[in-house]
């Protein structure tokens, strides 16, 4: 096993990938390798680092700098400086917050971290280091010193629920496919990650992919099941690449194949990559796909745990739910059922977007409260706007309002305030959204994502989005919010997926929380966030225009007219309604009504 004098940690969360934190990574691979550091120092990549509005960023262990706006021609100087010479680039470094209790890189005091437990902090390609962290330990415990029902019992104990959205009890699913009459059987994980803004699943893979490895093998020990398949989404490369490597080295190190641990029991993996279909991240329609049809959903029952892949019982979890597993064996059931509430045990990674000032992956215990992951853990609102509403489930979750902040996180309470947990979605939004627009926006990507296979879902959810779409174009009219409410009633209980009926769950919310906004926009043609570009105006106010040009100049439609300290005009006809002037200027001189 090799040893590091020194780690570095590039944050990987969406904010810095945009921003170019892959290419940090590759060049301080390079130099490193150039300067012959490379068995001295190790390069991984890491969610959650903090300052992603500052990123590209990097922290150095076990020194503890932490560098902030890299750029690729500063990547030579930093290595020389850092790794050569010992010595800190000050100019370079993020200046210290003293509101920070947490160290640098660590989770906020309300965060908990299972699941991430091993991400960032080991290198996924590299099985020893899993190792070194009780990796496996779990496995070698359940062959030597369970039985397969004594499996499932502990994890029936520890009351651990599937983390893909429905939330069915996963023991009770182990025990089901493991009762069903069959000699084959099958294990599947669902990496199928779907969700706009979602990467709980990819961030495990890429960090951790033993974890979740080792999670199924013990899952096809309880069931009895020889074989089991990823199926991974062809969009997350690395993901596919990280854990290919990490399979080849568990069955190396005689931890898939047969006789694992000299025992009984043989199992093996393979990775199945999917094309991108959001609806095979639904069960039946992922099993369909992986035998090589179309993926399109069937009725059920019969369940998979009773006939799934090629006709066999096949348990299907998703990455987080196996990732919990080998931790939930070395610590205890009661260890796990001691986090969280009553029905909903443990922790849950969300991905945390929108505009809340600290975005990225994060892991807390059900119970938590709204306002505590937003304020707590996510820094608040940017710009220190005044909150409106979040998001949760992903496309088919609801939007709750500011009444529902002090909402503890579990599976029941958020279904009975009319949203969804989903796998782990949560997009925040402020003051200037629009609640019309946003409905519009997810029900544009569930109509997209239609398998078409019934029409209640394929017709049904494009009509709605006809009517949204109408409405934020200033062209709704008197009555589309009660045929929206008839058609969101007939999509949710004709539908023959969790994709279908779970489509209107955005329109509804925002129609419970938000009706004003939709009657606005209808009765008074106009978008209170000021959002909709069809039913908004810009104008330049002559008391504060003072000609600089730049709006002119920065006016892609060239709308914009005047001459230099003179004061400029918009032509109506002619404005797209884009913004950017309003964007560039100065002086607070458009006036958006």
């Amino acid at each position: 096993m090799t040893y590091f004098r020194s780690h570095i940690l590039v944050c990987n969360d969406p904010e810095c990938l945009e921003k170019g934190s892959m290419d940090i990574l590759q060049a301080l691979k390079k130099e490193l390798s150039a300067k012959g550091l490379q068995d001295e120092v190790q390069v991984l990549d890491t969610p959650r680092i903090g300052n992603c509005e500052q990123g590209p960023e990097i922290l150095v262990y076990p020194e503890g700098f932490h560098y902030i706006n890299l750029k690729l021609e500063q990547i030579p100087h930093l290595v020389e400086e850092q790794f050569l010479k010992g010595r800190p680039v000050n100019d370079l470094l993020a200046p210290p917050k003293k509101e920070e209790a947490q160290e640098l890189g660590e989770p906020t005091p309300k965060e908990v971290r299972v699941v991430l437990r091993n991400c960032g902090r080991i290198d996924p390609e590299n099985i020893e280091e899993y190792i070194a962290e009780d990796g496996y330990q779990a496995l070698a415990k359940v062959l030597t010193d369970y039985s397969p029902d004594q499996v499932i019992e502990v994890v029936k104990n520890s009351g651990l629920r599937g983390r893909g959205g429905a939330g069915f009890p996963t023991g009770m699913k182990w025990a089901i496919t493991r009762d069903s009459m069959d000699d084959i059987k099958f294990v599947v994980c669902n990496a199928d990650e779907g969700d706009p803004g979602a990467f709980m699943n990819r961030s495990v893979l890429e960090g951790d992919p033993h974890s979740v490895i080792e999670g199924m093998i013990i899952a096809a020990y309880a069931i009895c099941a020889s074989q089991g398949y990823v199926y991974c989404r062809a969009e997350y490369p690395i993901a596919v690449q990280t854990l290919n490597i990490a399979i080849e080295q568990a069955r190396s190190y005689g931890l898939l194949g047969e006789h694992i641990f000299g025992s009984n029991f043989s199992f093996d993996l393979e990775v199945r990559q999917g094309a991108g279909a959001f609806v095979c991240g639904e069960e039946t329609a992922l099993i369909a796909s992986i035998e090589g049809r179309r993926g399109e959903p069937r009725p059920r029952p019969p369940f998979p745990s009773v006939r799934g892949l090629f006709g066999k019982p096949t348990n299907i979890n998703n990455v987080e739910t196996y990732a919990n597993v080998p931790q939930i064996i070395l610590r205890g059931p009661e260890w796990f059922a001691g986090m969280g509430t009553e029905k909903s045990k443990g922790t849950k990674t969300f991905a945390l977007a929108g505009d809340v000032k600290r975005t990225g992956l994060i892991e807390v215990p059900f119970g938590i409260t709204l306002r505590e992951i937003i304020y707590d853990v996510g820094g608040g609102i940017k710009d220190e706007r005044a909150f409106k509403a979040v998001q949760t489930g992903g496309p088919m979750g609801g939007c709750l309002p500011a009444d529902y902040l002090d909402l503890p996180v579990d599976y029941e309470e958020l279904t009975r305030a009319g949203s969804i947990m989903g796998s782990g979605g949560m997009v925040v939004m402020d003051e200037e959204t629009c609640m019309v627009d946003i409905a519009r926006f997810f029900m544009e990507f569930i109509q997209g994502e239609s398998c078409g296979k019934c029409v209640p879902c394929r017709v049904g959810t494009r009509r709605m989005l006809e009517i949204l779409t109408r409405i934020c174009n200033g062209e709704g009219r008197e009555g589309d919010i009660e045929l929206l409410e008839e058609l969101s009633q007939e999509i949710r209980q004709d539908s023959l997926c969790g994709l279908g009926q779970g489509a209107p769950n955005p329109v509804v919310s925002t129609l419970k929380h938000f009706r004003e906004e939709y009657e606005i926009h209808i009765r008074e043609k106009r978008c209170p966030a000021k959002v909709c570009r069809a039913l908004i105006h810009y104008e330049i106010l002559p008391d504060k225009c003072v000609g600089c040009t730049l709006c002119a100049r920065n006016c892609p439609v060239n709308a914009i007219s005047g001459e230099v300290k003179k004061t400029h005009a918009i032509d109506p006809d002619i404005c797209i309604r884009c913004g950017i002037c309003k964007q560039v200027c100065n002086y607070d001189a458009i006036l958006v009504t």
